[in-house]
């Protein structure tokens, strides 16, 4: 499944993102599925819980993927 998130600002985190989307129940799972190296960030492996993600790129996590993009209002 593809979800699109509407960035608010320049940038979300990535553990604030997994969280914000449910795909993770707390910050905690976050940086451990992280740690665990689960997550992908626009197909790579990414390491750090608190990369700042912009509109564009993608993450992936078990079957589900999110798509950023920029909020308009």
């Amino acid at each position: 499944m593809t979800i699109s998130f509407a960035v608010r600002g320049e940038y979300v985190q990535l553990d604030q993102l997994l969280k914000a989307t449910g795909l993770t129940g707390t910050g905690g799972e976050a940086h451990a599925a992280v740690e665990r190296q689960l997550v992908l960030v626009d197909g790579r492996v990414e390491l750090r819980k608190r990369a700042k993600l912009r509109p564009g790129q993608t993450v992936a996590f078990g079957n589900e993927t999110v798509v950023l993009v920029a909020e308009h209002g």
